[in-house]
């Protein structure tokens, strides 16, 4: 039961974290192109890269993984909005926006992932 409480409290963070984050960047950049959901994007990607190789290379509890990977990172990405937002950029007509967004979504968050598996490999 308690895995259950650790996944809530970890997904109750990375929503809220999202959220907060998502607002700045639309506040501050505006919503032409979804910048806010691409940097959430790429920074989960980057997140779940390095902190799975870190939880694998130690003996932490099952309890992170829970609470980081699982509960933050799981409520904290936001691919369905990414997907929503290509959507609408498309039946908007602006066909570049939508592929743009598809395509640095893409490239950048591999590169992400792959970073942060990178990184993790050398910490540990």
């Amino acid at each position: 039961m308690l895995k259950y409480v650790v996944v809530g409290v970890g997904g109750f963070l990375g929503a809220i974290a999202r959220y907060t984050l998502g607002a700045y960047i639309g506040g501050r950049y505006g919503i032409r192109f979804p910048l806010g959901t691409f940097v959430i994007n790429v920074s989960g990607s980057f997140l779940i890269g390095l902190t799975l190789t870190l939880l694998a290379r130690t003996t932490a509890s099952a309890y992170w993984r829970y609470l980081f990977p699982i509960g933050f990172i799981g409520a904290y990405t936001t691919f369905s909005t990414f997907e929503y937002e290509t959507l609408r950029a498309i039946q908007d007509g602006q066909l570049m926006t939508g592929l743009l967004n598809v395509a640095l979504s893409l490239v950048v968050g591999f590169i992400a992932v792959w970073a942060g598996a990178a990184i993790g490999r050398v910490l540990i």
